[in-house]
Order: C-alpha cells, then structure tokens, then sequence
C-alpha cells in the first residue's frame, strides 16, 4: 500500500469514528520551545543600534532599536538599558583608517548590499564593544545590519472572463495576464555580542518580502512594522524560552 492511500483510509478511519463519538471537545495546549542562546550570565541587555541603508524614507537604525526595545521590555527578563543609538557608521569608518588607512572610504549613504559588506567588520571590533561593555555594566549587547529596499515584480494572475464563442454563447474562461506589484524587503542580521570581553555569541540572518497590488497604497513604515511583526517571534526565541499557543482535539 502506498502512503497516500494509507493516509486516506487513516482520514476515514478517524472520520467515521469520529462519526460514532457523542461529542469533541477542544484542549489548549502550549508548546515550549527552548531559548536558542543562554543568556543566564546577563542581567542587562543593551540594544545598541544597526547599520541601516536602503529605502530613505524608514529610518531602519532608529525604528529597529526602538522596536526591539519595546519587545525586550515587555518579553525578556532582561532588563533593558535605555541609551542613545551608537554611531555604528562612524565607528565602522573610524576603525577601517586604523586598520588599513589606504583603504578606499566607506560610502556616507548605504544603497544596496554591496555598500553595508563594508561594513560588516564593525562586529568584530571586540575592543570596541568590549569598552562600550564596561560603561553600561557588561550587559549582552544587540546589534546587526538592516536593509529595507523597495521591491517590484511580475506575477501571473489569473481572473475570470465573460466570453462568447464561435456558436454565439456566453462562457467564462479563465484569463491570465502579468500584474506588476510593488513592495519592500527587509533583510540584514541580527548580533548578539558579549558585553563582558566584546565577542559574538551568536547571529543569525534574515530575509522577508511583502508585495502589494497596484490598488493598495501602503506607507513604507507600514510596510516596515508588517515585516518586523515576522521577525520578532525569531528574534525573542533566540533570548528567552517561548511558548506556542494551540489547540488538540479531544473526542468522547
């Protein structure tokens, strides 16, 4: 027996005895899932800020720290360090001259992915980390790259049209055409360093799309926060142990 007829005579099964219970009754239930990094040795945690670029019209640093604040305070046993967002940019730029003062200069404006690789050795500055560490008491610090770019594409979409045949009668047939959509991505990663000697614990990446059609006019912040409200289950569960609420299905 293959599997699909197995599951389908199991799908039977389960509706005729199902058939033959008096009642059902539904149980809620919760689902633990384990924090993905252990962040017992803190106390503290210090949102620090993010290299941002893409569209100009979300500030993607100032937005990001904000929101992730925001979730920590309400989600986190953490407690969360209120400061100004750090000049990740400056201090990138600051650091490369340092290392390597012939290299070319950082772009003032990030445009694209190409523009935030540069950049991307500001997380492995630990003396820098580690001195921004010391000031705020040795918290776990948050950090990353965000990118939020516009985003525009072709679908196939398909709707139905009235149409009249060779024999003069009226039918609806299905019609395809390309639809041009509009939208934004967000992408980047998020750094979770140690405040204690300035290494990385852990990152992880990310990447969400969300296009609208041509009748939808949706503001670029709104667009922001839709994409966000993706991420940050992920980005909880990385610090704290979560909880998925469902339901099972009990029959008598």
């Amino acid at each position: 027996m293959t599997a699909r007829p197995a599951r389908t005579l199991g799908s039977l099964a389960a509706a005729v005895f199902a058939a033959g219970c008096t009642s059902y009754y539904e149980v809620p239930i919760e689902t633990p899932i384990r924090a993905k990094l252990d962040v017992t040795a803190f106390q503290r945690v210090l949102v620090a800020g993010f290299v941002a670029g893409g569209a100009e019209d979300v500030d993607g640093n100032l937005e990001t720290t904000r929101l992730l604040r925001s979730q920590l305070r309400t989600k986190s046993a953490l407690r969360v360090i209120d400061s100004d967002v750090l000049p990740l940019m400056e201090v990138a730029a600051e650091a490369q001259r340092d290392s390597d003062p012939s290299a070319p200069a950082l772009p003032p404006v990030i445009k694209d992915q190409k523009d935030l690789e540069g950049y991307e050795h500001v997380f492995a500055y630990t003396e820098y980390w580690k001195r921004i560490g010391d000031e705020y008491q040795q918290p776990l610090i948050v950090t990353g790259t965000i990118m939020f770019t516009p985003q525009t594409a072709n679908n196939v979409v398909q709707r139905e049209q009235e149409v009249i045949d060779a024999f003069g009668q009226r039918r609806v047939m299905p019609v395809r055409f390309f639809q041009e959509r509009r939208g934004f991505s967000l992408s980047g990663r998020f750094v979770f360093i140690d405040g204690r000697d300035g290494t990385t614990l852990h990152s992880q990446n990310f990447a969400e799309r969300v296009l609208y059609t041509p009748t939808q006019a949706t503001p670029p912040l709104s667009s922001y926060f839709e994409l966000m409200d993706r991420l940050i289950p992920s980005f909880l569960s990385t610090l704290s142990s979560q909880k998925i609420k469902g339901t099972r299905v009990l029959l008598r």
